[in-house]
């Protein structure tokens, strides 16, 4: 009988475990923790812990892994706090895999303490604006070897698949294309000498970010390039309408994140101003990712009323919050 292969297989974490314990000398326990885009695994050695990312077949390329690990390992020689990768007996950071679906890659990841909150306090979301101000300074100015972000590979690349998936004929799809085109005569106004620029994580939210106590970690750096450095701002504010019911206490944690950012480096008063528009631009952006990754990802949950949820709920409501008008 044929056998079939897979999209993406995900690994058996007794399989990872034995992996490990070869690759890092180990005598760890796994557990997947996440099947998302990638596959992430809980390792516990002894009495440490760690997460072993094992990239999704064709995600990412050695080229792209390899500009996120030295980043990330320039970022913790800054004493920023992040997950960064960790090397193997043999001082490697990027693991080959040879997966049923072909050569997959893997990196084992520093341990974030702490856990995630939909919602936090004002003095949080203010250590949270020091810490990626502190990120943007490292990351100012420099170029890695991944993608660079700007308005046609964040808003028009999504259209190629979301018809997939919502009807163009819907209110949804309409508001989003109109949407798309406002953005990008927006963003092509912008005053772009005013604009700094650099590594952007472009992924900023809870669900990224462990907390314990006082002390934030920030991990999964998956979607890391280069562009300018508001546009992490942008969504990180949009996050925080999200998950805010009052708007008393929105503005209250969004004047204490960007107080906390310009305690370490100032905004620009152009940047400020594109602060909405950028935040829509990078939602666009992830429908498209959630519509290109369908059948090794969001196949659970991604469907037309998810869509016109996530278009109404979060994209439009935060167009009219900012008044905006096409």
């Amino acid at each position: 009988m044929k056998t079939l292969k897979p999209i993406c297989a995900t690994i058996d974490p007794i399989a990872v475990a034995e992996f490990l314990n070869e690759k890092y000398g180990f005598n760890c326990n796994v557990r997947l923790l996440k099947a998302g885009v990638n596959h992430s695994y809980l390792v516990s050695n002894i009495d440490q812990k760690f997460v072993f990312r094992i990239y999704s077949f064709n995600w990412r390329s050695l080229t792209e892994i390899k500009a996120e690990v030295d980043y990330l390992n320039l970022l913790k020689e800054n004493r920023i706090p992040i997950s960064y990768p960790i090397s193997d007996s043999e001082g490697k950071f990027i693991c080959n895999i040879n997966a049923v679906e072909g050569l997959r890659y893997g990196v084992l990841f520093s341990y974030a303490k702490g856990e995630k909150l939909l919602t936090y306090s004002e003095d949080l979301h203010f250590r949270t604006g020091q810490i990626m101000a502190k990120m943007h300074k490292v990351g100012m100015d420099k170029y890695i070897d991944r993608i660079s972000y700007n308005a046609d590979n964040l808003l028009t690349d999504t259209f190629n698949y979301l018809p997939n998936f919502l009807p163009e004929d819907t209110d949804q799809y309409q508001f989003l294309s109109k949407l798309s085109v406002y953005l990008k005569q927006a963003i092509s106004y912008a005053k772009v000498e005013e604009l700094r620029k650099g590594v952007v994580h472009l992924d900023v939210w809870f669900d990224n970010m462990n907390i314990d106590g006082n002390d934030i970690t920030i991990f999964d750096f998956d979607f890391c390039g280069n562009g300018w450095l508001i546009y992490d701002l942008a969504y990180y504010i949009m996050q925080i309408h999200s998950t805010e019911v009052s708007t008393a206490d929105y503005e209250l944690k969004v004047s204490s994140f960007l107080n906390g950012y310009e305690s370490i480096t100032k905004i620009s008063t152009e940047e400020r101003r594109l602060l909405p528009v950028l935040g829509l631009a990078i939602y666009v952006f992830y429908v498209g990712v959630q519509c290109k990754r369908f059948d090794d990802w969001s196949n659970v949950f991604l469907n037309e009323m998810h869509l016109k949820r996530l278009i109404d709920l979060r994209i439009k409501r935060w167009f009219d919050f900012n008044k905006l008008a096409f």
